[in-house]
């Protein structure tokens, strides 16, 4: 049905800004979302803010990321208080996520991006080269291919990587991975009271309501709630533990759980925090928040090492700096207390970051396929930093970029200088100091 330059599957962040990167490099695009919006974890999934773009000095999610950003600060669409773009390289920044929507469904639409929606990948056609010919999808019109010369994979969970041959790790050594978080929509939120009375991320409390049998599971690690509008906040609260996101019986027993689940954190903030007392539960996600499943193992593996060193690298296509952040995989002390370590041990100083190389983009045995956003070539500590939406960005924009070029060369995605992607770019405002 579709012939294009490059077929990108999924919508969120990082699939929707590496099809807007290669459409604004002149390539034909077509994307394909299973949801029935772009943005995925940011919009569908509710997660109530960004993580912080930068490393308190730069913004590292610089070009089309900060694009968005200054879209939606310029739509109404940010934290109240918080709309300056250089806030976002120190800390996280509330999202709308209605007007985060609208952001998405304008900035492909205005790059000239052919995209549809409630339309899922099933299915790859592969040579065997390793040169991946076809995407099939399926959509209310019936199953149709779709003719690509590239190829992104921004499914997340790395489907379409994984279905055409790539390798890939998941989870811990013992297959275990980071729990999902079903978000939340808050009203009759009382952020004065919050602010004056210092409530935070509202864990303070928590042994007290362990105590009183409020909660299911004794979870310590509670992100907070997000403030989203004048009087509305955006839950991150409660973790459904166990779920895999590659497996469809295990996502609807989280999602199952996880509307139960907002039920206890109501009684909680009600009861023991003050500025909570009146709100009300407007909206859980329509997509259950994922943090980590496939790792697509790629020409590099970005690890522990190159985080610590601060690494540089010569195919450099951007760098962040957000900590290692592997929310515990059990609601028990010592989960817990691993996560607070890592947490505490594993961050950077003011204007310090890591090199991402284009490496983790390149899976291994695929010649026509790019992988971008949380699953790109990483072990997991990295997996835990570069996960973020900002991250997201990152990785997406160099990945359409990259697929334009290849496209234009006529070749596959280790055919071209790597400098004529950090050049196009730097041309595109992408944070590259050492480049």
């Amino acid at each position: 049905r579709h012939e294009v330059d490059m077929f990108v599957a999924g919508g969120g962040p990082a699939g929707a800004v590496a099809a807007v990167a290669a459409a604004r490099q002149g390539r034909r695009v077509y994307l394909a979302e299973g949801h029935t919006c772009l943005g995925g974890m940011g919009t569908a999934g509710l997660v109530p803010a960004f993580m912080r773009f930068g490393d308190g000095e730069n913004l590292c999610a610089a070009g089309v990321g900060e694009e968005i950003l200054c879209r939606l600060i310029a739509a109404g669409g940010a934290e109240p208080g918080r709309t300056d773009p250089k806030i976002a390289s120190i800390g996280s920044v509330g999202i709308d996520a209605e007007v985060l929507k609208r952001v998405y469904d304008d900035l492909l639409t205005d790059a000239g991006v052919d995209f549809t929606f409630q339309t899922t990948l099933i299915g790859v056609e592969k040579d065997a080269d390793g040169h991946v010919s076809h995407a099939i999808c399926a959509a209310k019109s019936g199953i149709f291919a779709v003719r690509a010369k590239m190829f992104v994979d921004g499914t997340g969970d790395g489907d379409l990587a994984v279905w055409a041959g790539a390798p890939f790790e998941k989870g811990d050594e013992n297959g275990d991975m980071m729990p999902g978080t079903l978000c939340s929509l808050w009203a009759d939120v009382d952020w004065a009271t919050i602010k004056r009375e210092a409530v935070g991320t509202g864990n303070a409390r928590l042994e007290d309501a362990f105590k009183d049998g409020v909660f299911t599971y004794q979870d310590k690690h509670l992100p907070g709630m997000w403030r989203v509008g004048e009087n509305v906040g955006g839950g991150n609260i409660g973790h459904t533990f166990g779920v895999d996101n590659t497996d469809e019986r295990s996502i609807t027993e989280a999602l199952i759980w996880g509307r139960k689940l907002v039920l206890e954190y109501e009684r909680y903030y009600k009861e023991y925090l003050k500025g909570f007392e009146e709100m009300k539960l407007m909206a859980t996600g329509s997509l259950l928040g994922i943090r980590e499943t496939r790792r697509v193992m790629g020409d590099y593996v970005l690890d522990l090492d190159d985080f610590t060193s601060r690494a540089v690298f010569e195919d450099e296509i951007g760098r962040y700096s957000y900590p290692v952040d592997i929310h515990p995989t059990r609601p028990d002390d010592e989960s817990y207390d691993k996560f607070m370590e890592e947490w505490t041990n594993l961050r950077y100083k003011k204007g310090e970051s890591y090199g991402i190389p284009y490496r983790v983009l390149t899976p291994t045995g695929l010649s026509n396929v790019l992988v971008a956003g949380r699953c790109v070539s990483t072990d997991r500590s990295m997996q835990g930093t570069v996960r973020t939406m900002p991250g997201c960005y990152i990785t997406g924009q160099a990945a359409g970029v990259a697929a334009a070029i290849a496209v234009e060369k006529d070749t596959d995605a280790r055919g071209f200088a790597v400098p004529e992607l950090q050049r196009r770019l730097k041309d595109m405002g992408a944070f590259l100091p050492n480049c």
